[in-house]
């Protein structure tokens, strides 16, 4: 009884605020500049991602082609994708809520964070600004791009279906996970004398699963950053092992969100008590 009183004494004076669930069909964010504001800053990022992580993976190609110890290798990757996620989700997350990801904004999405329209718009923008990147790319390493492998995610040699997949779920089920975790209200309030910023838990996240999956897909973890790799590379293989890079981020995403707000957050328990008090007023 007195564990109960303490909780719901607790909960009562909580010094955090989850925001209400965002609505699922907003139509009047269309009418908002800071919505578009938002599309365009995650455009954006998408493309500088794309256009610095792809030119370092060709440059590291290169050099490496001539001296196998040249360029800054798989540390030197993984370092690329990790240290632009931490500083773009530094840029944006004010404007957009930085994700440059669509399985991020998927994640999300799923948890009621942003409305359907926003969710879509965003993958939109992610995958164009993808493309974009890339193009960017092509046109600076002329010589170099199609030569490496354009930085198109592909399934390596040696490596089945099943293990491409399990390795996009499990890394995107890392990534979002700690999306939530870096971003959770609950976490800000109480952590808000420690100095460490979202931005770098999300983008260390980046780092590590790169260092673990580079040999087995090129690590996707990003539909957006897959997609625009193939879309300019445009062979065969890159297109054949596409949709790897979609379905197992985006079961990763569902997996993360539903840990998250049903598991760690109690989402389902909290749910639950609020049916049994309701019920038990209505007796």
């Amino acid at each position: 009884m007195t564990k109960e009183v303490a909780e719901h004494g607790s909960y009562g004076a909580k010094d955090y605020h989850d925001p209400p669930p965002a609505p699922l069909i907003d139509a009047e964010e269309l009418t908002k500049w800071s919505f578009y504001r938002a599309l365009i800053a995650e455009f954006i990022a998408t493309l500088l991602f794309l256009y610095i992580t792809v030119l370092t993976v060709i440059g590291y190609k290169s050099q490496s082609a001539a001296d196998e110890c040249g360029g800054v290798g798989i540390l030197g990757i993984a370092w690329a994708f990790g240290g632009m996620i931490f500083i773009l989700v530094y840029c944006t997350a004010g404007i957009s809520g930085g994700h440059i990801n669509p399985a991020v904004t998927f994640g999300l999405l799923l948890a009621r964070k942003v409305s359907l329209i926003r969710a879509v718009m965003y993958m939109v923008a992610q995958c164009l600004g993808a493309i974009c990147g890339v193009g960017l790319v092509k046109a600076f390493q002329s010589s170099y791009y199609k030569k490496y492998g354009g930085g198109a995610n592909e399934l390596s040699d040696g490596y089945s279906t099943g293990v491409g997949l399990g390795a996009e779920i499990i890394g995107t089920f890392v990534l979002v996970y700690t999306v939530f975790s870096a971003t959770d209200p609950k976490r800000s309030a109480r952590d808000s004398h420690v100095p460490v910023l979202a931005p770098l838990p999300i983008g260390f996240a980046v780092f590590m699963v790169h260092l673990a999956t580079i040999p087995i897909t090129g690590t996707g973890i990003n539909p957006a950053r897959s997609l625009g790799a193939a879309v300019i590379y445009n062979k065969d293989k890159a297109w054949d092992d596409q949709w790897i890079f979609w379905v197992g981020p985006f079961i990763g995403a569902a997996i993360a969100a539903f840990y998250h707000q049903f598991i760690l957050r109690a989402g389902a328990a909290k749910a639950l008590g609020s049916f049994r008090s309701s019920a038990s007023h209505h007796v």
